[in-house]
Protein backbone atom coordinates (compact mmCIF):
# COMPACT_ATOMS: atom_id res chain seq x y z
CA UNK A 1 0.00 0.00 0.00
CA UNK A 2 2.92 2.35 0.64
CA UNK A 3 3.58 2.52 -3.10
CA UNK A 4 0.11 3.78 -3.97
CA UNK A 5 -0.44 6.77 -1.75
CA UNK A 6 0.01 10.16 -3.38
CA UNK A 7 -1.77 11.76 -6.29
CA UNK A 8 -4.46 13.89 -7.83
CA UNK A 9 -7.65 12.11 -8.61
CA UNK A 10 -9.32 14.10 -11.33
CA UNK A 11 -6.30 14.65 -13.62
CA UNK A 12 -7.90 15.17 -17.05
CA UNK A 13 -8.89 18.75 -17.82
CA UNK A 14 -11.71 17.66 -20.11
CA UNK A 15 -13.53 16.14 -17.15
CA UNK A 16 -12.97 18.90 -14.58
CA UNK A 17 -11.84 22.54 -14.37
CA UNK A 18 -8.19 23.18 -13.59
CA UNK A 19 -7.22 23.48 -9.94
CA UNK A 20 -7.18 27.24 -9.63
CA UNK A 21 -8.75 29.74 -7.24
CA UNK A 22 -12.19 30.90 -8.36
CA UNK A 23 -12.54 34.62 -8.85
CA UNK A 24 -15.44 36.78 -7.74
CA UNK A 25 -16.75 36.73 -11.33
CA UNK A 26 -17.23 32.95 -11.08
CA UNK A 27 -18.99 32.89 -7.73
CA UNK A 28 -22.54 33.63 -8.75
CA UNK A 29 -22.54 30.46 -10.86
CA UNK A 30 -21.83 28.43 -7.72
CA UNK A 31 -24.28 30.20 -5.45
CA UNK A 32 -27.15 27.85 -6.28
CA UNK A 33 -24.82 24.89 -5.74
CA UNK A 34 -23.68 25.78 -2.24
CA UNK A 35 -24.40 28.55 0.23
CA UNK A 36 -27.58 29.58 -1.52
CA UNK A 37 -29.89 27.00 -0.03
CA UNK A 38 -29.89 24.60 -3.03
CA UNK A 39 -28.50 21.12 -3.53
CA UNK A 40 -24.74 21.15 -3.29
CA UNK A 41 -22.66 20.01 -6.24
CA UNK A 42 -18.99 20.22 -7.18
CA UNK A 43 -16.81 20.99 -10.13
CA UNK A 44 -15.65 17.39 -10.51
CA UNK A 45 -14.69 14.16 -10.36
CA UNK A 46 -9.26 3.92 8.99
CA UNK A 47 -8.98 3.62 12.44
CA UNK A 48 -7.62 5.52 15.44
CA UNK A 49 -8.07 2.56 17.79
CA UNK A 50 -5.92 0.33 15.60
CA UNK A 51 -3.19 2.94 15.45
CA UNK A 52 -3.25 3.24 19.23
CA UNK A 53 -3.00 -0.54 19.63
CA UNK A 54 0.01 -0.55 17.34
CA UNK A 55 1.75 1.91 19.63
CA UNK A 56 1.85 4.63 16.99
CA UNK A 57 3.85 2.45 14.56
CA UNK A 58 1.53 3.34 11.68
CA UNK A 59 1.96 7.07 12.24
CA UNK A 60 5.72 6.68 12.69
CA UNK A 61 6.00 4.74 9.42
CA UNK A 62 3.86 7.34 7.67
CA UNK A 63 6.15 10.17 8.80
CA UNK A 64 9.21 8.25 7.63
CA UNK A 65 7.55 7.67 4.24
CA UNK A 66 6.91 11.41 3.96
CA UNK A 67 10.57 12.20 4.68
CA UNK A 68 11.68 9.68 2.05
CA UNK A 69 9.36 11.11 -0.60
CA UNK A 70 9.78 14.76 0.39
CA UNK A 71 13.39 15.46 1.39
CA UNK A 72 12.40 18.96 2.50
CA UNK A 73 10.21 17.59 5.30
CA UNK A 74 12.04 17.95 8.61
CA UNK A 75 12.56 15.09 11.02
CA UNK A 76 9.76 14.89 13.60
CA UNK A 77 12.36 15.28 16.35
CA UNK A 78 13.29 18.67 14.90
CA UNK A 79 9.85 20.01 14.12
CA UNK A 80 6.27 18.69 14.40
CA UNK A 81 4.72 17.32 11.21
CA UNK A 82 2.48 20.10 9.86
CA UNK A 83 -1.26 19.52 9.59
CA UNK A 84 -2.58 18.34 6.25
CA UNK A 85 -5.06 21.23 6.21
CA UNK A 86 -5.12 24.37 8.33
CA UNK A 87 -7.72 27.14 8.16
CA UNK A 88 -7.56 30.28 10.27
CA UNK A 89 -10.53 32.68 10.48
CA UNK A 90 -11.64 31.85 6.92
CA UNK A 91 -14.61 33.67 5.39
CA UNK A 92 -16.01 33.33 1.88
CA UNK A 93 -19.14 34.90 0.38
CA UNK A 94 -21.16 34.57 -2.80
CA UNK A 95 -22.08 38.18 -3.44
CA UNK A 96 -23.33 39.61 -0.14
CA UNK A 97 -24.18 36.24 1.43
CA UNK A 98 -21.55 34.48 3.53
CA UNK A 99 -21.24 30.80 2.66
CA UNK A 100 -18.47 30.23 5.22
CA UNK A 101 -17.81 32.60 8.11
CA UNK A 102 -14.82 32.76 10.49
CA UNK A 103 -13.93 29.06 10.27
CA UNK A 104 -10.80 27.85 12.02
CA UNK A 105 -9.81 24.16 12.00
CA UNK A 106 -6.88 21.79 11.50
CA UNK A 107 -6.79 18.33 9.96
CA UNK A 108 -3.87 16.23 11.15
CA UNK A 109 -2.12 13.50 9.09
CA UNK A 110 -4.04 10.22 9.12
CA UNK A 111 -7.34 11.69 10.33
CA UNK A 112 -10.75 10.63 9.04
CA UNK A 113 -12.83 13.82 9.22
CA UNK A 114 -16.56 13.82 8.53
CA UNK A 115 -17.85 17.18 7.28
CA UNK A 116 -21.59 17.53 7.86
CA UNK A 117 -24.29 20.19 7.69
CA UNK A 118 -27.70 20.80 6.10
CA UNK A 119 -28.11 21.51 2.39
CA UNK A 120 -26.70 24.92 1.48
CA UNK A 121 -24.67 25.06 4.71
CA UNK A 122 -21.31 25.68 3.03
CA UNK A 123 -19.85 22.16 3.17
CA UNK A 124 -18.75 22.03 -0.45
CA UNK A 125 -17.52 25.61 -0.34
CA UNK A 126 -15.44 24.79 2.74
CA UNK A 127 -13.98 21.74 1.03
CA UNK A 128 -13.10 23.82 -2.02
CA UNK A 129 -11.39 26.36 0.21
CA UNK A 130 -9.38 23.56 1.85
CA UNK A 131 -8.19 22.32 -1.55
CA UNK A 132 -7.41 25.76 -2.98
CA UNK A 133 -10.26 25.61 -5.50
CA UNK A 134 -11.66 28.81 -3.99
CA UNK A 135 -9.76 31.78 -2.59
CA UNK A 136 -11.02 33.03 0.79
CA UNK A 137 -12.21 36.61 1.16
CA UNK A 138 -10.36 36.74 4.46
CA UNK A 139 -8.32 34.40 6.61
CA UNK A 140 -5.61 31.92 5.66
CA UNK A 141 -5.53 28.37 4.31
CA UNK A 142 -2.53 26.03 4.32
CA UNK A 143 -2.01 22.61 2.72
CA UNK A 144 0.73 20.40 4.15
CA UNK A 145 2.22 23.41 5.92
CA UNK A 146 2.32 25.67 2.85
CA UNK A 147 0.06 28.60 1.94
CA UNK A 148 -2.57 27.11 -0.34
CA UNK A 149 -1.88 29.66 -3.07
CA UNK A 150 1.78 28.57 -3.16
CA UNK A 151 1.14 24.83 -2.86
CA UNK A 152 2.27 23.10 -6.05
CA UNK A 153 2.28 19.40 -5.10
CA UNK A 154 -1.21 18.77 -6.40
CA UNK A 155 -0.34 15.13 -6.87
CA UNK A 156 -0.76 14.71 -3.11
CA UNK A 157 -4.51 15.39 -3.34
CA UNK A 158 -7.23 13.04 -4.54
CA UNK A 159 -10.72 14.46 -5.03
CA UNK A 160 -14.01 12.67 -5.78
CA UNK A 161 -17.09 14.83 -6.22
CA UNK A 162 -20.75 13.92 -5.87
CA UNK A 163 -21.11 14.30 -9.65
CA UNK A 164 -18.35 11.81 -10.44
CA UNK A 165 -20.64 8.85 -11.04
CA UNK A 166 -22.69 10.79 -13.59
CA UNK A 167 -19.69 12.34 -15.32
CA UNK A 168 -18.06 8.93 -15.67
CA UNK A 169 -20.88 7.78 -17.93
CA UNK A 170 -19.36 9.88 -20.75
CA UNK A 171 -15.74 8.70 -20.38
CA UNK A 172 -14.75 6.67 -23.50
CA UNK A 173 -11.77 5.00 -21.79
CA UNK A 174 -11.19 1.70 -20.03
CA UNK A 175 -10.84 1.36 -16.28
CA UNK A 176 -7.10 0.68 -16.61
CA UNK A 177 -6.65 3.76 -18.80
CA UNK A 178 -8.55 5.92 -16.31
CA UNK A 179 -6.45 4.68 -13.41
CA UNK A 180 -3.25 5.12 -15.44
CA UNK A 181 -4.07 8.83 -15.69
CA UNK A 182 -3.13 9.00 -12.04
CA UNK A 183 0.52 8.41 -12.96
CA UNK A 184 0.70 11.46 -15.24
CA UNK A 185 1.52 13.73 -12.28
CA UNK A 186 4.71 11.71 -11.80
CA UNK A 187 5.62 10.90 -15.40
CA UNK A 188 5.00 14.35 -16.83
CA UNK A 189 5.87 14.31 -20.51
CA UNK A 190 7.98 11.17 -20.13
CA UNK A 191 6.87 7.71 -21.12
CA UNK A 192 5.37 5.55 -18.40
CA UNK A 193 7.79 3.05 -16.94
CA UNK A 194 7.27 -0.56 -15.94
CA UNK A 195 7.12 0.66 -12.34
CA UNK A 196 4.31 3.08 -13.24
CA UNK A 197 2.32 0.23 -14.75
CA UNK A 198 3.00 -1.93 -11.72
CA UNK A 199 1.61 0.78 -9.43
CA UNK A 200 -1.52 0.99 -11.60
CA UNK A 201 -2.07 -2.75 -11.28
CA UNK A 202 -1.56 -2.55 -7.50
CA UNK A 203 -4.16 0.22 -7.27
CA UNK A 204 -6.68 -1.84 -9.27
CA UNK A 205 -6.06 -4.80 -6.99
CA UNK A 206 -6.35 -2.72 -3.81
CA UNK A 207 -9.89 -1.55 -4.67
CA UNK A 208 -10.78 -4.99 -6.08
CA UNK A 209 -11.55 -4.01 -9.67
CA UNK A 210 -8.75 -5.86 -11.48
CA UNK A 211 -11.40 -7.93 -13.20
CA UNK A 212 -12.92 -4.76 -14.67
CA UNK A 213 -9.65 -3.31 -15.96
CA UNK A 214 -10.50 -3.70 -19.66
CA UNK A 215 -14.12 -2.59 -19.34
CA UNK A 216 -15.05 0.96 -20.37
CA UNK A 217 -15.83 3.35 -17.54
CA UNK A 218 -19.15 4.27 -19.13
CA UNK A 219 -20.23 0.63 -18.79
CA UNK A 220 -19.71 0.51 -15.02
CA UNK A 221 -22.21 0.84 -12.20
CA UNK A 222 -22.00 3.86 -9.92
CA UNK A 223 -20.17 1.93 -7.22
CA UNK A 224 -17.65 0.55 -9.71
CA UNK A 225 -16.96 4.03 -11.07
CA UNK A 226 -16.28 5.33 -7.59
CA UNK A 227 -13.76 2.54 -7.04
CA UNK A 228 -12.15 3.49 -10.33
CA UNK A 229 -11.67 7.08 -9.14
CA UNK A 230 -10.29 5.89 -5.81
CA UNK A 231 -7.86 3.62 -7.69
CA UNK A 232 -6.74 6.61 -9.75
CA UNK A 233 -5.97 8.51 -6.55
CA UNK A 234 -4.02 5.53 -5.21
CA UNK A 235 -2.07 5.24 -8.44
CA UNK A 236 -1.21 8.91 -8.05
CA UNK A 237 -0.08 8.18 -4.47
CA UNK A 238 -2.47 10.58 -2.72
CA UNK A 239 -1.87 11.69 0.86
CA UNK A 240 -5.24 13.45 1.16
CA UNK A 241 -8.46 11.99 -0.18
CA UNK A 242 -11.38 14.45 -0.30
CA UNK A 243 -14.84 13.08 -1.09
CA UNK A 244 -18.02 15.11 -1.57
CA UNK A 245 -21.06 12.83 -1.14
CA UNK A 246 -19.32 10.11 -3.17
CA UNK A 247 -22.11 7.54 -2.90
CA UNK A 248 -24.94 9.59 -4.42
CA UNK A 249 -26.83 7.24 -6.74
CA UNK A 250 -24.94 4.16 -5.48
CA UNK A 251 -26.91 1.15 -4.20
CA UNK A 252 -26.80 0.24 -0.49
CA UNK A 253 -24.61 -2.85 -0.88
CA UNK A 254 -22.03 -0.98 -2.98
CA UNK A 255 -22.12 1.92 -0.53
CA UNK A 256 -21.30 -0.32 2.45
CA UNK A 257 -18.42 -1.89 0.51
CA UNK A 258 -17.19 1.57 -0.50
CA UNK A 259 -17.03 2.76 3.11
CA UNK A 260 -15.22 -0.40 4.17
CA UNK A 261 -12.65 0.46 1.52
CA UNK A 262 -12.31 3.97 2.97
CA UNK A 263 -11.75 2.46 6.43
CA UNK A 264 -8.95 0.34 5.01
CA UNK A 265 -7.32 3.26 3.18
CA UNK A 266 -7.48 5.41 6.29
CA UNK A 267 -5.91 2.60 8.34
CA UNK A 268 -3.01 2.65 5.85
CA UNK A 269 -2.34 6.29 6.70
CA UNK A 270 -4.26 8.25 4.06
CA UNK A 271 -6.02 11.34 5.43
CA UNK A 272 -9.70 11.43 4.48
CA UNK A 273 -12.19 14.30 4.42
CA UNK A 274 -15.73 13.10 3.73
CA UNK A 275 -18.89 15.09 3.06
CA UNK A 276 -21.90 12.84 3.56
CA UNK A 277 -25.57 13.74 4.05
CA UNK A 278 -26.17 10.60 6.13
CA UNK A 279 -25.06 11.68 9.61
CA UNK A 280 -25.24 8.13 10.92
CA UNK A 281 -22.71 6.93 8.35
CA UNK A 282 -20.36 9.77 9.24
CA UNK A 283 -20.52 9.19 12.98
CA UNK A 284 -20.04 5.45 12.48
CA UNK A 285 -17.00 5.86 10.23
CA UNK A 286 -15.21 9.13 10.97
CA UNK A 287 -13.03 9.67 14.02
CA UNK A 288 -13.58 13.46 13.99
CA UNK A 289 -16.53 15.63 12.98
CA UNK A 290 -16.79 19.16 11.64
CA UNK A 291 -20.38 20.40 11.73
CA UNK A 292 -21.07 23.56 9.74
CA UNK A 293 -23.94 25.82 8.80
CA UNK A 294 -22.01 28.84 7.51
CA UNK A 295 -20.33 28.95 10.94
CA UNK A 296 -18.52 26.00 12.48
CA UNK A 297 -20.65 24.58 15.32
CA UNK A 298 -18.38 21.68 16.24
CA UNK A 299 -14.91 20.39 15.42
CA UNK A 300 -13.72 17.50 17.54
CA UNK A 301 -13.95 13.77 18.12
CA UNK A 302 -17.12 11.91 17.18
CA UNK A 303 -18.12 11.09 20.75
CA UNK A 304 -18.05 14.73 21.86
CA UNK A 305 -20.09 15.67 18.79
CA UNK A 306 -22.81 13.13 19.59
CA UNK A 307 -22.98 14.42 23.16
CA UNK A 308 -23.07 18.09 22.13
CA UNK A 309 -25.91 20.31 20.92
CA UNK A 310 -24.08 21.13 17.66
CA UNK A 311 -26.48 19.03 15.58
CA UNK A 312 -29.52 20.89 16.86
CA UNK A 313 -27.83 24.26 16.37
CA UNK A 314 -26.77 23.48 12.81
CA UNK A 315 -29.86 21.58 11.63
CA UNK A 316 -32.57 22.87 13.91
CA UNK A 317 -35.11 20.54 15.50
CA UNK A 318 -34.97 18.11 12.53
CA UNK A 319 -31.38 17.04 13.10
CA UNK A 320 -30.71 13.61 14.60
CA UNK A 321 -28.19 10.80 14.38
CA UNK A 322 -29.30 7.41 13.08
CA UNK A 323 -26.60 4.78 13.54
CA UNK A 324 -26.10 2.04 10.96
CA UNK A 325 -25.06 -1.45 11.98
CA UNK A 326 -22.68 -3.21 9.60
Amino acid sequence: MATVRRGLLERVASYRPSLRPTSSDDREAERSEDGGGGRESTDQAGNEGERAENGGDETHTRVEDERDKHPGVRDSTESPVPPVVSLEDVTFAYGDADAVRDVTLRIEPGEFLGLIGPNGSGKTTLLHLMLGLLEPDSGTVELFGQPVEAFDERGRIGYVSQQATNRGSTMPVTVREAVTMGRFAHAGFSRLTDRDREIVEEALETVEISGLADRRVNQLSGGQRQRTYIARALASEADLLALDEPTVGVDAESRDAFYRLLDSLNASGITIVLIEHDIGVVTDRAERIACINTELFHHGDTESFVESDALEKAYGATGRVVHHHH
